[in-house]
């Protein structure tokens, strides 16, 4: 089967990261009939998403941990095979009427036990012109002998999903100029030649809701990325082909995957589970239409969603916060970390956190475990600074909480951080109001 078009989000992802690669990769499918378009995602799945995908009985995407290209991408698959217990004038005519240079051997109980080749018989050929008086007879013992007395065994071992980069130095290491590939129950699911080793597919990607590699996937510059869905600022991807980059000033990505859908006259009607997922992206993605993102395109598409999705939007919107914040574990690093996005700087970077809640105060009472947290992301990663956003739904702001370099963040917000932290009336947006303020 063709690798799929992997649709994936962002690192960390949150909810319009995966409910817009869900949906688009839905939308794909209905499209083009000729590829298969697989969601995936790059972390956790919020709590919001979870019970969603769960009550809509939708597929969760799978975890994706890179896009590197992997001896899968490269192997022939299902490889011809014959048993241990077969003859070698078995193996010998099967190589001959199939034209190719190796078998593999498996036992009866469909394990592998290694391989029989062409070099094999014309090491028996050589070693029989060794005998003092080679007969006719001597070669036709050979022949009816079992394979299992010839066997090759030292043939480089890999895995499916192996890097094609070290199992091209497996490869090459080995005198054999091939190596089998096996599952996780040793049984063959390919061979890999030299020739195929040379070869580096890319294996193709379609970004959703983010366009810089910082927060992409592992391996995406590897990768071929074909398209590209997203509301944010235009990062640093970049391809080799001219692409599809669709990038609209609204208030998600899932807002985007809509007018897709409207696009190319895919009623959503027909779809009320994924506009149910849309809308769900939406109203999380404008903090339930009080972002000061929030376009009236935006109020559109949400009234157009809850009518295909027969939900009351205020009621929607109520279930997805108890369900955000009745799913929250409360530890430091899933407050720092549960929707974290790294950006440049010169020749260094900075980091922005937010946590949204509708209990600010109960957040505070782990500030100092929070900013020594953030302390060490600093350190790790050599940051300018890190900050956390602690937003507050209900109160329309945001506790600013920074570690690493804070005049550069009360100079751009002109703010006297006290402790390293403060409250900031009216901040909401990551994207709209603090990251064009740091990068400016």
């Amino acid at each position: 089967m063709t690798e799929p078009i992997i649709v994936v989000g962002h690192r960390n992802p949150d909810n319009d990261s995966i409910s817009s690669a869900v949906a688009y990769a839905h939308l794909k499918n209905i499209l083009d009939s000729t590829q298969h378009y697989a969601p995936y995602r790059l972390g956790p799945l919020p709590p919001e998403s979870e019970y969603l995908l769960n009550r809509f009985n939708i597929p969760i995407p799978q975890i994706l941990t890179h896009v590197h290209s992997r001896v899968l991408d490269v192997m022939t698959p299902q490889p011809l095979q014959v048993l241990d217990t077969d003859t070698m004038r078995q193996a010998a005519e099967l190589l001959k009427a199939r034209a190719i240079r190796t078998l593999v051997v498996s036992g009866k109980d469909g394990l592998y036990r290694g391989i029989i080749d062409t070099q094999t018989f014309a090491n028996l050929y050589l070693a029989e012109l060794d005998e003092v008086e080679p007969t006719t007879a001597t070669r036709f013992t050979t022949l009816a002998r079992p394979i299992s007395d010839f066997l090759v065994s030292d043939v480089p071992i890999l895995e499916p999903d192996d890097l094609l980069s070290e199992a091209r130095e497996k490869v090459l290491a080995s005198s054999l100029r091939q190596a089998v590939v096996l599952d996780a129950a040793r049984r063959c699911v390919g061979i890999v030649t030299r020739t195929d080793l040379a070869r580096t597919p890319r294996r193709r990607v379609i970004l959703v809701d983010h366009n810089e590699v910082s927060q992409a996937v592992n391996g995406i510059l590897e990768a071929e990325v074909v398209e590209v869905v997203d509301h944010h600022r235009i990062g640093d991807i970049q391809t080799h082909l001219p692409i599809p980059f669709i990038n609209l000033p609204l208030g998600s990505t899932a807002s985007i995957v809509t007018t897709e859908f409207q696009r190319y006259a895919v009623p959503l009607e027909e779809h009320p589970t994924i506009a149910a997922l849309l809308l769900s992206a939406l109203l999380t993605d404008t903090v339930l239409l009080k972002s000061p993102t929030t376009t009236a395109r935006d109020r559109e598409l949400a009234a157009l969603l809850a009518r295909a999705a027969s939900l009351d939007i205020e009621t929607f919107g109520r279930e997805l916060l108890e369900a955000r914040f009745s799913g929250q574990d409360g530890s430091v690093e899933s407050i720092v970390l549960a929707d974290s996005k790294e950006f440049v700087l010169g020749d260094t970077g900075f980091v922005i956190s937010q946590y949204e809640t509708i209990d600010t105060e109960r957040i505070l009472t782990k500030q100092p475990e929070i900013l020594a947290f953030l302390e060490t992301m600093v350190a790790q990663r050599s940051l300018e600074f890190a900050l956390l956003l602690v937003t507050d739904i209900t109160r329309e702001g945001s506790q600013f909480i920074v570690a690493g370099k804070p005049q550069l963040v009360e100079h751009a917000f002109n703010i006297r951080l006290e402790g390293a932290s403060t409250w900031v009336p009216g901040i909401l947006s990551r994207k709209k109001q603090v990251v064009p303020r740091l990068l400016g």
